[in-house]
């Protein structure tokens, strides 16, 4: 028993001293906010499954207090935000260079290694202005499963995967 009881006084001084250090009054609310985002793996949150979690926890919290607190920690470099053309915000909580594909159908994200991406260019900037970040989130979708089509009764070169005509190409001749 002292075991766990010593590995939580451990987690619970690593993210006092990781809010402190962010320059942020370790609060109650905050902590626990922090052991929920940043005990485990890194993960991307949404405002509601955080209060969720949360609120399995304690009642010491209210939406409102999750909101606040999550877009402290942004300011303080603790999470990085992801905004979804206005769907929705996710909070990561691995903010080094990475970028995200986004499956819309399963509402989840995925990371993508930084160097994944390159860029040649970027537009001109305005007078004044220097880049701060380049995020890039790739929506997906799942393709759409066709029916397999009887030969001779279609045209198109598309196939089930099931289909034993699958490679056939549009002049009709299979590969």
């Amino acid at each position: 028993m002292d075991e766990p009881e010593d590995a939580n006084r451990t987690n619970l001084s690593d993210t006092i001293g990781l809010l402190r250090q962010a320059g942020l009054r370790p609060t109650r609310q905050r902590q626990i906010l922090a052991q929920i985002l940043f005990e485990g793996p890194r993960q991307h949150v949404t405002i509601d499954g955080l209060f969720q979690v949360a609120a399995a926890r304690t009642d010491e919290l209210s939406l409102a207090t999750v909101y606040n607190t999550m877009n402290q920690f942004t300011r303080a470099g603790l999470v990085r935000k992801i905004n979804l053309s206005g769907e929705r915000t996710y909070f990561d909580t691995d903010i080094g260079d990475h970028h995200h594909f986004y499956i819309e159908e399963e509402d989840r994200i995925i990371d993508v290694m930084g160097d994944a991406i390159s860029y040649d260019r970027l537009p001109e900037l305005p007078e004044g202005y220097e880049v701060a970040g380049v995020d890039v989130v790739i929506h997906l979708k799942r393709r759409e499963r066709r029916e397999c089509a009887e030969p001779g009764q279609s045209n198109s070169p598309v196939r089930c995967l099931s289909c034993p005509l699958r490679e056939q190409s549009i002049s009709g001749k299979t590969a």
